[in-house]
């Protein structure tokens, strides 16, 4: 018997609905909800692979307080305990929580509620203030209220679709799957990509402009006073519900076209061609993301986005409108119960004295945050200089991912007392707690997450939480009560509190707020368990709105949106030779700090260690040569190392490095040590893609990649990074060979035994190493040394863990590194869903198949997720190329 649960996916912000199936043996396989409005039954790699990713390895499993197991009443009583002696001592602005995301929005309701309502500060932020925190800024300017205006069926509808910032193949693969499949039925659909870097979304576009770095205002200002000077302007929408165009206009038009071209580094041809699809395009939908929101200019831009489509009216009606992509899971939850330190539950404003007043009397709570808190980086800093002496931080890893890492890692350091509420327990957070306090993880938890179109979703159980892990509104409301507000914290379950949530999204709501879900307010636990998933607002009387604004009203006491004047940055200071610009973001088929998506062999196949794309011209001036190591470094002498990716999608000048790599997965390559903690002065949100850096070819003594059964337990070395494979690991390393020498360190980090066998080759001319061990007629581990990077198939080096070694043939194959006559080699993995290598991919073209749709049909690749499909038409397009010559 199979038991089916209807849930969300974890990951981004497209809220993906989720089958998980239970059989009798317990195991668990995942595919999409074909009824749910998000994905219809998509996934994405990562969706695809959930069920590879819920093991128990690296879990948190017992509370533990300095290190030491301990119980839930010991661990909770201390939390309550330093968390009141700390506030009584220092005032309640001495403590702070920082969230995630990753949480659901009854965990953020209740740490929400216990900060800003109890405990009485605002010092409450989330790592959301990472990723949309100027997307905010950017609606409440605009608008009154942060506020998504359309829907993801917009981005089907519209004839034009402009992506800025947004690398939607990557990030959001289904809604790229969505907008592709649109095109793909109305071919007369046009697509712009506004990105520095040429990356897998601009395969779907007509129109790609490579702006430079913060180019964004000047082009959407220039955009707005084109709209202006060719008579696009909807003057009606703009005179009966808008204010402060004159003004925005006037700050818009103070750029020729020489200067609009100097400052985004386009092409006046190219600057024209946009303005003129945009304004002879009625149905217009334009997408930003985190090329926009993670900026120092972060809030102009996106008010600079908006002001265009106040301008001409397209807003709120079907196929046109501003569309903030939201890029984790549940960062619009915590907004809308308040978790960043600059906002009320429910939408509420925290600077508004009867807002207040108003959620102060819902709560019945002693006492109300009187201004906001602490945003992200100036949280960390109140922890470096002392003003924070007690931090609890749920489900996110700010070692890792914030600005300036290695200071926020000696802040935490310092820091007296640091609680950490995580489902895994090595993290490079999670080992400076001095309480663990163990989490539920997905498939355990039970509660809602909102997805970008403001679509709330249930996340179902479908497991049983390994040892004595809890879910994080436990956590908070067994504190709450241990700190003396049992009564407010008497939750049973996250129905209760999400109808409490619901109830205050209603209270004293006359329509004068956008946030309303008061139909749920008294929702028991049955009717909770069988919610469906629906977009807000759904007040208790009334209609729901599938859009906002269409009809003109908006969020301010007068009605009217306001245009927000946008100043352009200042153009940067000529880079110094040898200096580039770094942008940092996400790869296909991991996600955040890789604590789930690390456990997938198949996830990690693509790319399996971190790296730095650089333009080949750029690559050329430094004598870097593709699969380098090279050291990227910052003027105050931090760095990190990665392997060299030449590419001409990257732009000259710039560089981009993933930020998924942890001190667990790499080192040193913790990217965010080089970003600097400049922020936007709006929304505070940091700067995560403009950081200036020198890049440097790395000498080593040694270049290896080892396969391996287990998992190594010492790594000297220089540089190494670690990943799981099928059946094992896999490793990448460089430095100088280990004292003892290379099969020592094998022997005794692996732990082999007296029944392993060893074969051996060593050239000391020419540096080349290779050792195998063998138990018997399986392989355990292949060691591979050279002077520079091993010429290995590491695919198929990897795949020998599986194979069976019992002749000296398959021995001596893989001392060679390669397989043999009529052994075929995968090549590395281009499709992640169905493990398809660019070698398969290219003997299939050899064979006729000259099409992506040929290449599906043949070997399945691109057919499920669809974020390969730019990556196999450039096999196709090489393998024609080599046909041709």
């Amino acid at each position: 018997m199979t038991c089916e649960t209807r849930t969300t996916c974890p990951y981004c912000g497209v809220g993906c609905g989720v089958i998980a199936s239970v059989d009798d043996t317990g195991t668990v396989s995942v595919r999409g909800d074909p009824e749910h409005p998000a994905n219809f039954g998509r996934l994405c790699s990562k969706g695809s692979a959930l069920a590879e990713t819920l093991d128990e390895d690296g879990r948190a499993l017992f509370p533990e307080i300095y290190g030491q197991r301990a119980n839930w009443d010991t661990a909770l009583d201390l939390v309550a305990d330093r968390f009141s002696r700390t506030i009584a001592e220092h005032g309640p602005d001495s403590v702070a929580f920082y969230l995630s995301g990753q949480l659901l929005t009854e965990d953020y309701y209740v740490a929400n509620k216990l900060m800003k309502g109890f405990i009485g500060s605002g010092n409450i932020d989330t790592n959301s203030r990472l990723c949309m925190a100027s997307s905010v800024a950017g609606h409440r300017r605009a608008f009154g209220a942060d506020t998504v205006p359309g829907t993801y069926e917009d981005l089907e509808l519209a004839d034009l679709v402009v992506l800025v910032g947004s690398n939607l193949a990557w990030c959001h693969p289904v809604l790229y799957q969505r907008l592709a499949a649109a095109k793909a039925s109305r071919p007369a659909m046009k697509i712009v990509v506004i990105d520095p870097r040429r990356t897998a979304t601009s395969d779907l576009a007509d129109l790609h402009l490579s702006v430079r770095p913060d180019g964004d205002v000047a082009l959407f200002n220039g955009l707005l006073t084109h709209l202006a000077d060719t008579d696009r302007i909807d003057q009606g929408f703009v005179g009966r519900h808008t204010t402060g165009f004159s003004d925005a206009l006037l700050a818009a038009s103070r750029m020729s076209m020489a200067d609009l071209s100097e400052a985004t580094g386009l092409s006046g041809m190219l600057i024209r061609q946009f303005f003129w699809l945009f304004a002879s395009t009625e149905r217009v939908v334009t997408c930003y993301s985190q090329g926009v929101n993670q900026s120092a200019s972060g809030s102009g831009k996106v008010n600079a986005i908006i002001n265009c489509h106040l301008a001409t009216g397209r807003i709120g009606r079907q196929g046109m409108g501003p569309f903030s992509l939201t890029g984790q899971p549940n960062a619009m939850g915590g907004r809308e119960v308040g978790g960043l330190a600059n906002m009320l539950a429910a939408h509420m404003a925290i600077e508004d004295p009867q807002h207040r007043e108003r959620v102060q009397r819902f709560w019945a709570s002693p006492q109300i945050a009187g201004r906001p808190g602490l945003k992200a980086v100036d949280l960390f800093d109140a922890v470096a200089d002392g003003r924070v002496k007690a931090l609890w931080i749920m489900s996110t890893n700010p070692v890792v991912s914030m600005p300036d890492a290695d200071k926020v890692k000696k802040a935490i350091e310092a820091c007296p007392f640091v609680v950490v509420s995580d489902m895994q327990k090595n993290t490079d957070t999670a080992r400076l707690a001095h309480v663990l306090l163990p989490a539920t993880g997905w498939g355990e938890k039970s509660g809602t997450v909102t997805n970008s179109e403001r679509r709330i979703s249930r996340q179902r159980p479908f497991l049983v939480a390994p040892g004595e892990a809890r879910p994080d509104w436990w956590h908070v409301t067994e504190v709450g009560k241990r700190m003396g507000f049992a009564t407010a914290f008497d939750f049973d379950s996250p129905a209760a509190i999400f109808a409490e949530h619901a109830a205050l999204s209603a209270f004293e709501n006359d329509g004068a707020r956008d946030f309303d879900i008061g139909a749920f307010a008294a929702i028991n636990r049955d009717q909770y368990e069988a919610l469906v998933p629906f977009q807000w607002p759904r007040p208790l009387a009334g209609a729901a709105k599938e859009r906002f604004f269409a009809d003109g009203q908006f969020y301010f006491p007068d009605g009217k949106a306001r245009f927000v004047p946008v100043q352009p940055p200042l153009l940067p200071v000529e880079l110094a030779h040898g200096t580039f610009v770094l942008n940092t973001g996400r790869v296909r088929d991991h996600w955040h700090t890789m604590t789930r998506t690390g456990k997938s062999a198949r996830l990690s196949a693509h790319l399996a260690e971190p790296f730095c794309e650089i333009h080949p011209l750029d690559a050329a001036v430094h004598r870097l040569r593709d699969a380098d190591l090279v050291k990227i470094a910052d003027d105050k002498g931090h760095f990190i190392l990665v392997r060299a990716l030449l590419t001409e999608r990257q732009a000259r000048g710039s560089l981009f490095v993933p930020m998924h790599w942890t001190d667990e997965t790499a080192f040193p390559a913790r990217v965010d040590t080089l970003v600097k903690p400049d922020v936007d002065p709006v929304s505070g949100q940091p700067a995560l893609k403009q950081s200036r850096v020198s890049l440097a070819r790395h000498a080593t003594t040694f270049h290896a990649f080892l396969v391996a059964a287990e998992k190594p337990t010492h790594l000297p070395f220089e540089y190494w990074a670690i990943a799981k494979a099928e059946n094992g690991y896999r490793l990448e390393l460089a430095g100088d060979e280990p004292e003892g020498g290379f099969e020592t360190w094998l022997s005794q980090s692996l732990g082999l035994d007296e029944d392993i066998e060893i074969v051996r080759y060593r050239d000391v001319a020419a540096g080349d190493c290779r050792i195998l061990a063998l138990r018997g007629s399986r392989l355990v581990a292949a060691f591979f040394a050279s002077r520079s990077p091993v010429a290995v198939s590491r695919q198929w080096a990897v795949d020998q863990l599986l194979t069976d070694h019992a002749d000296a043939t398959a021995r001596s194959r893989i001392v060679a590194g390669r397989p043999g006559a009529g052994q075929p080699d995968k090549g590395a993995t281009v499709c992640a869903c169905f493990s398809v290598g660019a070698k398969e991919i290219a003997r299939a073209v050899g064979q006729g198949c000259r099409s992506v749709e040929a290449i599906g049909q043949l070997l399945s690749a691109g057919t499920n997720c669809g974020s390969c499909r730019p990556e196999i038409r450039r096999i196709i397009d090489a393998q024609a190329l080599l046909a041709a010559e």
